[in-house]
């Protein structure tokens, strides 16, 4: 994950990719969280505070400064007077800066509980190591579930894009367990992003020992362009080559999850099946705004390679258009259908063919 995001940002963000049903105005037992009254001078301090953090680090300078002025505007009409709840505050200031904006990553969060000071240092403490591996190690570093399903097709359930170090054992295990099938699914339709040093080193599998130029990313306050490249020297076991590789999308799939999708297509080595994603190609960092309220402000952008542009309020468009609950019997039928049509071992043909039958007559 790109240093400007800092230790703890990194986790709090992982909290919101891998399990968003919490990042709700829902506590862990499913009851309503606290909401705060709001006073005038406290909703001056972060609007104030807000406009500071977007015209310092938003990726577009320009855009800042039109949320400005139209956040400055409804200020001066009152717009904001009448609300009387912290939560009701952060929904509005996140609606109207995405009215100018379009992104989908840009938004203010209040939470119940005190935000902390973020530390001076960029080193995390010894503590803050522990709670981040402890958080990626119980959600399995994003992988829900790998099969081998009916016709020899891998199927890796994606639910987040977690840290690439601490997880790179297990996407090892999982990329190894379906090495052996004749044709893989990723499924990304409940995937909401993360880092993409993890989508990195994953695609890596997915081809040779030449390295492929899969995305770059643009950070304003550097002003740098950061390449990322499939990784062949990282791959441990058995490469995903030369076989067919589905994904699986919906609204819900977002951010680096887009980039996993966007740069398989682009390069294409996957086949998309599903639904439009969400639009987020904007990374960036969580700010403190006050005690309860926080911002997380797009400071990067993606540069496809190929496409020389990225998926930001578009998402990525499938090849293959189903809803989401059709999706994966659709990538499964036609990975069957596939395999048995290119074979000229007529057991085995027939074998699929009878799969094939199974799984067009389900439900």
């Amino acid at each position: 994950m790109n240093k400007i995001v800092s230790f703890m940002t990194a986790l709090a963000l992982a909290f919101f990719i891998l399990c968003p049903e919490s990042a709700s105005a829902q506590t862990p037992n499913g009851g309503e969280q606290p909401d705060l009254p709001i006073d005038a001078a406290t909703k001056t301090q972060v609007i104030n505070e807000l406009l500071k953090r977007l015209n310092d680090s938003y990726v577009f300078p320009e855009t800042a400064k039109k949320m400005e002025a139209a956040i400055l505007d409804r200020v001066s009409n009152k717009e904001y007077d009448q609300i009387t709840g912290s939560r009701a505050f952060a929904a509005k200031l996140t609606e109207d800066l995405r009215a100018v904006s379009h992104d989908k990553h840009l938004g203010v969060r209040f939470s119940p509980k005190v935000i902390p000071v973020p530390a001076e240092k960029n080193d995390p403490t010894a503590e803050e190591k522990e709670n981040f591996k402890k958080f990626v190690s119980r959600v399995n570093y994003g992988f829900e579930r790998v099969e081998r399903l009916q016709g020899n097709i891998g199927y890796i359930d994606l639910r987040g894009f977690t840290d690439s170090e601490l997880g790179a054992e297990t996407v090892s295990a999982a990329m190894n367990f379906v090495a052996n099938t004749d044709a893989l699914i990723f499924d990304l339709r409940q995937n909401g992003g993360g880092s993409p040093a993890m989508v990195q080193l994953i695609t890596s599998y997915l081809f040779g020992d030449k390295p492929i130029h899969l995305n770059s990313l643009y950070w304003r306050e550097k002003d740098k362009t950061e390449e990322f490249w499939t990784k062949p020297n990282s791959v441990v076991g058995k490469r995903y080559e030369g076989k067919d590789v589905y994904v699986l999308t919906s609204n819900r799939t977002f951010s680096a999850a887009e980039e996993f999708s966007y740069n398989l297509k682009n390069l294409k080595r996957a086949t998309i099946i599903g639904e439009t994603t969400g639009g987020g190609a904007h990374p960036g960092t969580a700010f403190r705004l006050n005690d309860h309220f926080g911002v997380f402000v797009p400071t990067g952008r993606a540069i496809n390679p190929v496409s020389k542009t990225n998926w930001e309020g578009t998402g990525v468009e499938p090849d293959v258009k189903v809803s989401k609950e059709q999706a994966l019997k659709t990538a499964h039928l036609m990975a069957v259908n596939k395999i048995a049509e290119n074979t000229s071992d007529a057991q085995l043909k027939n074998a699929l063919k009878q799969v094939a039958v199974q799984l067009q007559n389900k439900n």
